[in-house]
């Protein structure tokens, strides 16, 4: 699966041309990978970025695939929603952090920072500058020089521990600070003088009375001193409970001596956080950062690619990190070896898996198809955590932070529970009880979280749509993707036998019909009594539709293309109004919010009309011209947007990066198809960006993608072949490719 470490290594040094310590990226003629696939991983992609412009809103996550817990050096202040931006000069300590999205925040954070001053100790005082010729960042280690402390520090993971190395000028004030945050926190020095235990609350969002993320922080020497504050007010003792615990600790060094801290944590107790540190072992430091990579190499190299540029390479294995890191294991393993979880929705520890950190408006469109296809066991383990959630709050998660939270439209749970359990993903056991979550969902709402559940329920399961004018708003978003939703119930329900739910639900997945304007030919708000919304603008963001507007939503009939078709009138007048996006200017109308929101300024920026890839809704809209008979106008724009939007800079989305969404969108187009319907069986064929690629299945199968002449100007697909015999419609089947299969491409240049 994974080409021996030592060839690929000595590979990189012939080529000379990969693993830049910051991930910068310069062309390259080599055809074949030259390093392993962490190597070409950056993971500033996508830091660049801030409140009015994001190009990917990430944070460098030191961590191990869905690991429970990420580390990240920290620019910001505490609390800050932009916990690492590219653009910032100092560093204020190696963060703990859970944080999915800044829109989102973080919870159970806290951080550690070696320091040299006992003065330096809140986050001002201690923030220290750096540069990023002197970082360098990769999924399994992070190292940075701290100018103002004279001190390098370096940091490699575990799924729930981490290992850190602090190296130390010539000093009797060499320290390091941990700190608990603030709204509650607790800090304690043990007796052995080298340990600190405590616990942090420190959440955005809703969870229950009893949430604590304890700690435990290992140091390899006996602490000289310590110091713990209150905010920055100095207490004694060697504990306390307060409003910001944080404790600096002293230490004497010489040049060029070395600290090593080992850190855990847990969301069950302090005692599972001493569990949860035994993952370490005895390994030192460099055995810790060796297995973290081999791990990545493990996970990335389940996708070969071969026979493109080396920023390619780069872009392509940056964007598989980001798709493997949400939704993030929220469970751990005690003693003996059980699955356990907190639960973020009751309180209670509990048997049994969870996953969290992940919204299903923007993941259920590639991001979980691409698990079905390449990471099936993951994707069980995260069903089984879906069916404990139900269990544990009566509905299926929407939005994910540890708990429910109020972010976004659309029941789209319906869309990740169902593919899963049509793909043969999901375990047995739980099938039954994930229908009826389903199944419940049509039905209500949370009573404090309305983006769970469905918000309008009653209006859309009587009327056939949430009409315009009753005060729910983004009310035509939320009725396209709840008919989308109906239809993936339906198939679970055929595939279950259950026959007469299949007939609600299928009937109900046409209501999509009910919010096209014959006029328009684009979707827009009806108001209760039929009439349609007046004045309707087709550039207004917002109000009927969920950060876009009637040119991006419309084409949301992602399960009855053909219907949607045949109400345009024909492929003629569908495909001229798909080209219409990319001629039409990029105006807008943002009134509905009052200012441009930075996914209006990233439609504007990409100079594509007013199609915006930097949101979700618009991501498959491309390949709908396959369905069209216009294949070649989903390869000329699906290779425009990889080559003119992704990249492995710090700049490298044209919009939040979202939970591994758009960042699987790159994966599965780099590889030549895409899910525009997650829940059928069918791949929308694109133009793939390699001359080679294998994709290692779990089940022992191997897809291997073939396109020899593929260049920058060979963007379009001749003829497809599936094991030697010539396809005459630009798709792929899922259940084709699981069996294994070779697929060829004959490229060519325009004609």
């Amino acid at each position: 699966m994974i080409k021996p470490v030592s060839l690929l290594l000595l590979a990189a040094v012939l080529c000379g041309s990969c693993g830049s310590r910051t991930g910068r990226t310069a062309a390259t003629s080599c055809d074949e990978p030259s390093a392993r696939p962490s190597e070409y991983v950056s993971t500033l992609v996508g830091t660049h970025s801030d409140f009015t412009l994001s190009t990917g809103n990430t944070y460098p996550a030191v961590a191990l695939p869905w690991g429970m817990n990420f580390w990240t050096p920290q620019t910001g202040e505490m609390g800050s929603r932009w916990a690492y931006t590219y653009g910032a000069h100092t560093i204020r300590g190696l963060k703990q952090t859970h944080q999915p999205s800044p829109w989102i925040n973080d919870y159970g954070q806290f951080s550690i920072m070696p320091v040299r001053g006992r003065d330096k100790v809140d986050e001002e005082s201690r923030q220290s500058w750096f540069s990023h010729q002197s970082e360098e960042a990769r999924p399994y280690y992070y190292s940075v020089y701290l100018a103002d402390h004279d001190i390098k520090a370096e940091i490699a993971p575990t799924e729930r521990a981490a290992i850190m190395r602090f190296t130390f000028p010539e000093s009797d004030e060499s320290g390091v600070v941990i700190d608990a945050f603030d709204r509650g926190s607790y800090i304690r020095v043990m007796h052995d003088k080298r340990t600190v235990v405590g616990y942090t609350t420190r959440n955005s969002g809703d969870v229950p009375d009893n949430f604590k993320n304890w700690f435990i922080v290992r140091f390899d020497r006996k602490i000289r001193d310590f110091q713990i504050y209150d905010g920055t007010k100095p207490v004694e003792g060697e504990q306390l409970v307060g409003e910001h615990a944080l404790v600096r600790v002293g230490f004497e060094t010489r040049r060029g001596e070395q600290v090593t801290v080992r850190a855990a944590s847990s969301f069950i107790s302090q005692m599972q956080a001493v569990q949860n540190l035994e993952e370490l072992g005895k390994d030192d430091f460099e055995t810790v950062k060796a297995k973290a990579q081999a791990h990545w190499d493990e996970v990335l190299g389940r996708i070969e690619v071969e026979g493109g540029t080396t920023d390619q390479y780069r872009t392509f294995y940056s964007c598989l990190y980001r798709s493997t890191l949400f939704p993030r294991k929220f469970y751990e393993i005690d003693k003996n070896g059980n699955i356990l979880h907190y639960s973020p929705y009751n309180g209670e520890v509990l048997p049994g898996y969870m996953y969290t950190d992940t919204g299903f408006w923007d993941t259920f469109r590639s991001l979980f198809p691409l698990l079905n296809l390449v990471y099936p066991s993951v994707n069980a383990e995260i069903q089984a955590g879906l069916a404990n959630a139900y269990r544990e709050s009566g509905f299926l998660p929407e939005w994910a932070s540890p708990g429910h939270r109020g972010c976004m439209v659309g029941n789209n749970s319906a869309s990740v529970v169902s593919d899963a359990i049509l793909k043969g993903v999901t375990p047995e056991e739980d099938i039954a009880t994930l229908y009826e979550a389903m199944l419940a969902g049509r039905r209500k709402v949370h009573p404090t979280v309305s983006s769970t559940g469905r918000l309008g329920h009653e209006y859309y399961n009587t009327l056939g749509y949430i009409p315009y004018d009753v005060g729910i708003n983004e009310n035509v978003a939320r009725t396209l993707e709840y008919a989308y939703d109906d239809w993936c119930i339906a198939q679970v329900a055929k595939k279950l036998g259950k026959t007469n739910d299949a007939a609600m639900l299928e009937k109900a997945s046409q209501n999509y019909k009910n919010l096209f304007d014959p006029e328009t030919r684009l979707m827009r708000g009806r108001n209760a009594d039929g009439t349609f919304q007046t004045p309707f603008s087709p550039y207004k963001w917002g109000d009927a539709f969920t950060e876009g507007n009637a040119w991006h939503y419309t084409w949301s009939v992602f399960h009855d293309v053909e219907g949607l078709i045949d109400l345009m009138g024909g492929r003629k007048g569908f495909t001229r109004m798909l080209d219409s996006v990319f001629v039409v200017p990029p105006v807008y109308d943002d009134s509905y919010y009052g200012f441009r929101i930075h996914e209006i300024t990233e439609m504007q920026v990409a100079d594509m009309g007013n199609y915006a890839h930097g949101n979700q809704p618009a991501q498959h809209m491309i390949y709908l011209y396959d369905y069209a008979g216009q294949p070649r106008k989903a390869q000329w724009w699906v290779r425009e947007v990889m080559d003119r939007l992704y990249s492995a800079k710090p700049d490298g989305y044209c919009g939040d990066e979202d939970n591994g969404q758009t960042s699987a969108w790159y994966v599965f187009s780099a590889l030549g198809f895409y899910p525009v319907c997650p829940g059928a069986d069918e791949y929308a064929v694109g133009s793939p960006l390699f001359r080679k690629a294998v994709i290692h299945l779990e089940n022992g199968n191997t897809i291997e993608i073939d396109a020899p002449e593929n260049s920058s100007e060979n963007r379009y697909v001749g003829k497809m072949a599936i094991d030697g015999k010539v396809s005459e419609r630009p798709f792929l089947s899922y259940s084709t490719l699981l069996e294994g299969a070779k697929v060829r491409f004959e490229m060519e240049p325009e004609k």
